[in-house]
């Protein structure tokens, strides 16, 4: 019984048991079994084989790995493992404590949550950005231009704009990679080429950035909730019934507003009940269950779906404002509008991309087609460039 096989050993007969391991220590007979029955067990050697080639050519950034100091035989074992999966036993997955690793067995720093820094940073950066621009026309031009201090509107107001901004712009950056992905595709004519290193890097955090959307809308999708609670809300609904005797007026019923909320309302909760159901199937309980067709069909159809809503819930936010000279504040426009750029742009492109001619072309090179190429070292001519 080797030094791990010793500690695993007493992990499951001491007392304080703190996991449950589902997977027993293999012994030495199961290599032999395994290339016996190879042709019988490929289905099991698959997933298995893919965790030992993660191990083996995995960045050391990105996960935490064992490295031995005294001897090159693991390393080995570990290397051979990875390309003949037939002549290594199974990965047995348990848990140790720091203190229960040998002494010739050192634990790398463990980095904290990696995959998730790029976006975060991306999220803070665009809500800093929104924020600000947000305050500056809600909250510091009142004060400016009119001597009157909103600076109560900075924690509901000012934050549940902030929240919608950055998440339909976040959820914009899902989809924006993969549509540059298409278009370096018809202008190369070829999928076997690398993509460069940025979109890459990009397209490898889609799931992180979308998450994160999910989460600042279910936020703005609370803040909402919290409007009529406010102390602020009761003061100026006591200030309307007050004009509205003032004025004589018996209804103050506006068909045109009514319309607006209510329509605008419905598109962001079915637009947040697809971005739940993309969030759920990305788990991977759920994203087990699926093929690869109906996780691709979930995650692209319902996304462009969901992002259409959000964009359209947008808009008829906005409804008459993008026209009205009185919602351009300092030159300014609303934050509707500037929030509607990015995905406008990414449903567009989206659109020409669908075209036949493109769409028909597009679907050719992901199927392994290739443009023919002029030879080197000679011209194009013009029957090259028809």
């Amino acid at each position: 019984m080797n030094v791990l096989q010793a500690a695993l050993y007493r992990r499951c007969h001491c007392g304080g048991l703190k996991w449950l391991y589902t997977q027993s220590v293999i012994l030495d007979g199961v290599s032999e079994m395994m290339e016996k029955r190879q042709a019988d067990s490929q289905n099991t050697v698959v997933e298995d084989q893919d965790t030992w080639h993660e191990l083996a050519i995995m960045d050391p950034v990105d996960k935490p790995h064992l490295v031995h100091k005294d001897s090159e035989d693991q390393e080995a074992l570990l290397l051979n493992g990875a390309k003949h999966p037939e002549h290594r036993p199974l990965l047995v997955s348990f848990a140790l404590e720091e203190f229960e690793f040998p002494s010739s067995v050192c634990l790398e720093e463990m980095p904290l949550f990696p995959q998730w820094h790029l976006p975060l940073k991306l999220m803070a950066i665009l809500m800093a950005l929104t924020f600000l621009y947000t305050f500056i026309r809600d909250v510091l031009q009142p004060f400016v231009s009119q001597s009157r201090s909103d600076f109560y509107k900075i924690p509901i107001l000012v934050m549940n704009k902030t929240l919608p901004w950055t998440a339909i712009s976040l959820l914009a950056l899902v989809y924006l990679p993969g549509l540059l992905a298409a278009l370096l595709q018809l202008y190369r004519g070829t999928k076997y080429s690398s993509f460069p290193g940025w979109l890459e890097r990009w397209m490898s955090m889609r799931k992180q950035l979308g998450l994160l959307a999910f989460f600042l809308a279910a936020l703005h999708a609370i803040y909402s909730l919290c409007y009529p609670m406010r102390r602020s809300y009761r003061y100026k609904l006591l200030n309307w019934a007050y004009q509205q005797v003032q004025q004589n007026q018996e209804d103050s019923w506006v068909a045109d507003d009514v319309w607006r909320m209510e329509i605008y309302v419905s598109l962001g909760i079915m637009g947040l009940g697809l971005l739940a159901l993309l969030a759920i199937s990305s788990l991977p309980s759920i994203s087990d269950t699926l093929n690869w067709r109906e996780f691709t069909w979930m995650q692209r159809s319902l996304g462009y779906a969901a992002l259409v809503l959000c964009t359209a819930h947008a808009l008829v936010y906005g409804w008459r404002k993008w026209v009205e000279p009185k919602h351009y504040v300092w030159y300014t426009p609303p934050s509707f509008i500037l929030a509607s750029l990015l995905p406008a742009t990414v449903l567009l492109v989206k659109a020409v991309l669908l075209l036949p001619c493109l769409d028909r072309r597009l679907g050719q090179i992901r199927r392994g087609w290739e443009s023919p190429r002029p030879p080197r070292g000679r011209g194009v001519t013009e029957k090259d460039s028809l």
